[in-house]
Formats: structure tokens, sequence, C-alpha cells
């Protein structure tokens, strides 16, 4: 079991001491001495990834003149800044920050940034009352704000990312003036979380490459990696090297990555056109890996996925393996990756097995395929697998378990949502929650990367459910995960533009109706695996049974105050979302728009009836109907998505209702 018991987790015996810890209960909490920098503090805050264990400690600590931090070799530079900038937010007038030893200098507050068994974090751990064992696994943190006379933060942590995450965390304990007096006990349920570029359609650019590099440290993804189907140096031309000018930007690219502890995974996708016979192929894909280890990365992935494996893309591998057939493609396929694992990667220091995206990557049933590759592939290459369907409808821990029985170990989730690059998609932006993903699977999995949308920034919503998931996923809660996505983007988040500590409330409750009319997510016919919009959905059979009921005034005023709110969104994200989140929802920002004033007209005219004024209600029904056949008119282009189409706002919900309701009595 992952979890830490409470008893345990107050448990002072010393942070290593693990067998002098017993289950006993804990003693009375004692009221914490109060001082000039002491703030009265409640309950606590959102902490997105959630922590394993998040407790009040005491009274929140004030963040004002100056702040010293003392840091180990353990932590490295780009955490060193964070944490100054997330002080320096929070309200310092000065950051210092000094090694071990070095003379102290007078300061208001200290914060202690070091390795988990550095006496004095041990030390101040086991006065702060987090006497238990700091969790062992890597990227793990333990952290402690004390509100005592000394006024002072200990973050413990296990490793260089672990030191990084726990200022993460710290971040989002701080509010203007203070930092909440708490304690976080934590660690990732899962070693792999991140995103995978494997979309179709127009890449991301340079630059949304590298804000999303930033926003996965943000949220705590360890894993980008780069798999655009449309880059024809990763696909088609994937013989050749690249050329200067996008080497330079994949070498920017790793040092971003780095900067932030994500493992930039570099994929090549040789499939179309690689014979697996020929050794000059093999030397030429081997050429390609080398070019980018050169450049410092040490995580590679091979897809093989939308390919044919009912023909040779020459004789000689008819030669070698027989007739083109499941079974003759998948032992093709293991005798490459083995030769790529054992004459690349094992001679390579520092790199990580290889990962591998089969021809048959969904479903759990078993076939010559794969039973080809479980019997020949090497047992420390990744299998990727996207669930049930290439779009899964749900990712059950049962389904998991039979994948890893076809596959032979446990596979690593290509999870195919929010993509929207297929038929099924067509005029959608998928803000939705991160949803019918079931707990557990953190013991089954390799891993989860989510493979987003070509709109880079309206990917975060999400992302950010994804890393909430992946990181804690007993404790996962979706709607949590999503009131937060719509906090980051209002004002919580560091990487982007106007970075804060804070969000906007009535941006965030903007976000929120805005992201609810975008919830539907569709599997590859079309149909929904997320229904939509389901907080309009519930306000409208609200009003249907008021106004059925004959509270027709109450039924109107409820109505139009959530129309109020969705006519009113588009303005508000404008004016407070970060502006290439704008940039990549402008069209359905601009229907929602038009939509909105279609139910506030709505609203209008049924008001209208309720009071027995039909002309007044008819001219607002018309205008209901203007607006709304404005909205349908709007339409994205190929240039942003892959496929275009009319833009899509909580079809089958708000425009039926809008239908029905010029026919109500």
């Amino acid at each position: 079991m992952r979890g830490f018991s409470r008893s345990f987790a107050v448990c002072v015996a010393g942070i290593m001491a693990l067998a002098g810890c017993t289950n006993s209960a804990p003693p009375p909490e004692q009221p914490a001495p109060q001082s000039s920098d002491a703030l009265p503090g409640e309950g606590v805050p959102s902490v997105v990834p959630q922590p394993e264990l998040l407790d009040r400690l005491g009274d929140d600590v004030a963040v004002r003149g100056k702040v010293e931090v003392v840091v180990d070799p353990l932590v490295e530079r780009q955490t060193k800044d964070l944490a100054k900038q997330v002080l320096e937010l929070a309200g310092a007038d000065e950051v210092a920050i000094r090694e071990p030893g070095a003379p102290a200098t007078d300061a208001s507050l200290r914060v202690r940034i070091g390795e988990r068994t550095s006496p004095t974090v041990v030390k101040g751990l086991q006065e702060a009352g987090m006497g238990a064992p700091v969790p062992m696994d890597k990227e793990a943190y333990v952290l402690a704000v004390r509100p005592d006379t000394d006024m002072e933060v200990f973050i413990g942590a296990s490793d260089p990312a672990g030191a990084y995450y726990g200022v993460q965390t710290l971040r989002q304990l701080v509010s203007p003036g203070r930092i909440a007096g708490v304690s976080v006990l934590d660690r990732p349920a899962m070693p792999l979380r991140g995103a995978i570029e494997g979309f179709y359609g127009p890449p991301w650019t340079h630059q949304e490459r590298m804000d999303q590099l930033a926003f996965y440290g943000d949220v705590k993804l360890n894993t980008y990696i780069y798999a655009p189907k449309d880059d024809p140096y990763h696909r088609e031309k994937w013989r050749e090297p690249y050329p200067a000018q996008e080497l330079g930007e994949v070498r920017e690219l790793i040092g971003q990555a780095g900067a932030h502890h994500v493992k930039f995974t570099f994929a090549l996708s040789p499939g179309n056109s690689i014979c697996y016979s020929d050794p000059r192929d093999f030397q030429a894909l081997q050429a390609k890996l080398q070019a980018m280890y050169d450049e410092g990365v040490r995580d590679f992935s091979l897809p093989l996925d939308d390919i044919s494996y009912t023909r040779w893309n020459c004789a000689g591998d008819e030669r070698a393996y027989g007739r083109p057939s499941e079974g003759s493609a998948g032992r093709a396929q293991a005798d490459l990756l083995n030769k790529v694992q054992r004459e690349f990667v094992d001679t390579h220091p520092g790199v990580a097995p290889l990962q591998f995206v089969p021809t048959e990557y969904s479903d759990v049933e078993d076939s010559e395929y794969k039973t080809a590759i479980r019997e020949a592939l090497d047992p420390r290459v990744l299998v990727m697998w996207t669930g049930d369907g290439v779009i899964p409808r749900q990712i059950t821990v049962s389904d998991a378990k039979q994948a890893e029985t076809v596959w032979g170990r446990k596979v690593f989730l290509w999870d195919n949502y929010p993509v929207n690059d297929f038929n099924g998609s067509r005029g959608r932006i998928m803000l939705g929650s991160y949803d019918k993903r079931e707990r557990g699977l953190s013991d089954q999995l390799a891993g989860d990367v989510v493979n987003p949308m070509n709109q880079a920034a309206a990917s975060k919503v999400v992302e950010i459910g994804a890393a909430d998931f992946s990181w804690n996923d007993e404790d996962f809660d979706p709607q949590r995960a999503w009131r937060a996505a719509a906090e980051y983007l209002a004002g919580k988040r560091l990487a982007g533009d106007s970075p804060g500590v804070q969000a906007d409330p009535a941006t965030a409750e903007a976000l929120l109706a805005f992201f609810d009319l975008e919830h539907m997510a569709p599997v590859a016919n079309g149909s929904a695996w997320l229904p939509p919009a389901p907080e309009l959905s519930r306000r409208l059979d609200a009003f249907r049974a008021a106004w059925t009921g004959g509270d027709r005034r109450a039924a109107v005023r409820d109505l139009r105050a959530y129309a109020e709110l969705v006519a009113n969104a588009p303005e508000r994200i404008r004016a407070g979302a970060p502006r290439d989140f704008v940039t990549d929802t402008d069209h359905w920002l601009t229907a929602t728009d038009q939509w909105g004033q279609a139910l506030l007209a709505t609203a209008d005219g049924l008001q209208a009836r309720a009071s027995g004024d039909e002309a007044t209600a008819k001219a607002r029904f018309d205008e209901a109907r203007w607006a709304a056949d404005a909205a349908e008119r709007i339409h994205s282009t190929t240039a942003e998505v892959r496929p275009a189409g009319q833009v899509l706002v909580a079809d089958g919900v708000l425009d039926a209702f809008l239908t029905e309701a010029p026919g109500l009595r």
C-alpha cells in the first residue's frame, strides 16, 4: 500500500528510524508559540498534484523584508532560481541564497532546502513534528513550515528533482505576504508522467514547446516525448539528419527540459520505409539517435504505429522473415528493437530503456503480432498502449492487467486525450476533466503520457488533470483537478505570461463555465465518452423542473444568472487568461459569445412570456436565433487544427434548448 498513516507521519523516533515508529495515537497538538511573524491560518491550501499527506502544522508564516535560503549542493541552480522567484512573489524585498557553513544573514525568514539526511534538515523536520522517515523514492520530498519563533521552512529531498518539486509545492502554499503553516510528505505514484506530442496536423511551434516544458515543471510532469507526425524528419525523412536550424531548436528544448526536470524523449518513426534486414538502415537509424545523444538526449522511443504490416518495404525482409503477416512483422520489429536496445542503449551511458509504440497499440486481445513481440522482445523495452481503443472510453486496472498479459510486461499508457486530430473530433476543443481513469493504475502502469491537441496552451487543462492523476491516483478527484486547471490559468502559475501566486476568482469562474461548454469528448466515431456541458445540462434541467412546476419567476431568474456568466465569460477570459490560451481558443470564445447572447435573449423571452408579453417574447426569441446562426457560421482552419470544421459549443445541449424554449408555455 502506498499511503502513510497519520500516526506514522507524526512519529518522532527520528527521520531515518523506521524501526522505532509505532502506530500509537499521536500526542495532542500543542499550540504553536506566537510571534509577530505568525499569522492565523485556516484549513490547508489546494496543491496540485495532490500530495500524499498535507496537514495543517500551525499558523501561517509572514513573508516580508529579507528572506535567507540555505541550500545543499543537491539543490540545482534552477531550483534556487525558482525559490527566489516564489519568495519574491510572496512579498520578500530581498532573497539571499547561501550554502551551509557560510555566515548567516539577518533575515525575517529562513528557508532550508537540502538532502533528506542532512543533519540540520533532519533536526528541523523533527522539531516541526515531521519525524517520520522521508519517502526514499526518486523525486520524493518532505516539507514543513514552522510558525515558531525561528520562522523557518524546511524542505528535505531524495534527489535534485525532489528538491525542485518541493519548491513547486512551496509555490502553491504561498499567498501574498504569507506561507501556509503546513507539513507535506510526498512522492509520485508513477515514474513516468507527461505528454507525447504525437498528433497529426500542425505541430507545436518551438516557443509552444518551450512553454510546455516549463509548464510541466510547474505541475511535476517529468516526461515529454517528441513525436509529431507532421515533422518530416521524425517520420518520412527519418534517415536524414536535422538541418542546422531545427537541430539548434532541439538543443534548446533539451536544455529547457533539463532546467525543469523533464526527460526529453526523442522519438523516431521509421516504419513506413525501413528495411529491417538491411544493415544500412540500422546504421542510419543509429546515426540519427547518436546525433540526439550528442546533444544530450538520454531517452529514446521508436514508434511503429500507424503503419502497414501486410507489406514489406524491401525484398530482403521477405527472405529474412517470410511472407508479410502479423507474426512476421512482430518478429522483424522485435529484432530491430532488440538491436537498438543492446547495441545503442546498452553502450551509451545514462540512456534509459528504449520505448516502443507497437503497430497494434490498442485493445487487450492477443494476436500473432503480440505473441511474436511478447516472446522475442527484450523485457527492458517499454511497450506503449492506448487502452481499450485508439481513443479509449475509459482506462481500467483490469484492462491494464490484461495488456500486461498479452505484452509480457507492464505497459506504458499513451492516453489519446485530449488529442483532437481525428474526424470524430472535428470542430472540438477538448477542455473536459481528466476522468474515467481508474484509481490503482499506478500499480499497473509503467507510466502515463497524454497525447495533447494541436492547441498547446489549451491542452494544459487536461494535462493538469493527468499530472494530478499520475502523481497520486489514490486520492485523485477529477473535479478538483479541473478546478485547479481553471485556477492555474487564472493566475496561479509560473509558466506563461503574467506569473502569480493567486488566481483571479472571476477569471477562474469564467474559465470553468467555458470548460463546461467544451466538456464533450468523443471516441473515434464521434460518440461521447465524456458528456456535453454537464453543468449547463444540470441547470437547464433545473429550469425545466421549476418552469413546469409553476415557479416561473425563479426558473428564469436562475437561468438568466447563468446565461450572464456564459455570455460574459469570453470577455473575462480574454482579459485575464494567458495570451496563448486565448489565441488557441479564439474561435470557440467568439462562438461562446454568440451562444451566450442567444441564451440571454432566450431567458429574456421566457421572462416576457411569463409576464404575458408575447410580442416581446417573440422578439427576444428571434434575437436568440440570429445569434445562434452567427455562432454556427464560425469555423476553425487547417492552419490551426486537423481536421477543421464548424466550431462546436455545448452541441446537443445549448442548441437543443434554444430550439425548445420558444415552444415552452
